[in-house]
């Protein structure tokens, strides 16, 4: 009995220290901008992914969860903050949509089977950055109007740097999941 006690209290350990360290991973690749044409790119989207694909969904919905509260409560852990303020007040600005969408797109990616083809594994990791981008078009939309150019604004900037960061993920998604399998 206390060994079964002992390996749930090191399993809780790991979860808790794996969520934690993707939660500063996460605010990291959120503060790094690389140089990208047409404008910077920071690797978040690919960590959201990553964790999803790496860890499973639970673990990386709990990870994602735990890094929007952090943001909400005042940490300075998004992209853009503590410059362009902090806390609810910056999470309820025009990226609110993408970070909800980071919640879908790390569940897409752990609940979806990647295995050694990569056509379906690049269409499975395609779908899921997606669902970050249409919650965020719809959360801009409203937010500043619908008759403005949303998509130029909110998402064609950005598209071929997600398409660099897709098919990185795309080759080591197979690799992703036997290192899932394996901790």
């Amino acid at each position: 009995m206390d060994s079964v006690r002992s390996n749930q209290n090191q399993k809780i350990l790991k979860n808790f220290f794996i969520i934690i360290l993707g939660s500063l991973i996460l605010t990291i690749s959120a503060k790094i901008k690389i140089p990208f044409y047409p404008v910077p790119m920071t690797m978040q989207t690919f960590v959201v992914l990553f964790l999803g694909i790496a860890f499973g969904y639970k673990i990386g919905l709990s990870i994602i969860t735990v890094y929007l509260f952090e943001g909400i409560l005042g940490l300075p852990v998004f992209s853009n903050s503590p410059e362009k303020g902090v806390g609810l007040v910056y999470f309820t600005g025009p990226t609110m949509g993408y970070l909800i969408g980071f919640l879908s797109a790390v569940f897409l990616t752990g609940y979806f089977n990647f295995g050694k083809n990569i056509i379906q594994n690049f269409f499975k990791i395609l779908i899921s950055v997606s669902t970050i981008y249409i919650l965020g078009l719809i959360w801009l939309g409203s937010l500043i109007g619908w008759d403005k150019p949303i998509f130029e604004l909110g998402a064609k900037p950005f598209l071929l740097a997600e398409l660099f960061k897709i098919l990185i993920l795309t080759f080591l998604a197979s690799k992703l999941v036997e290192f899932r399998k394996s901790i």
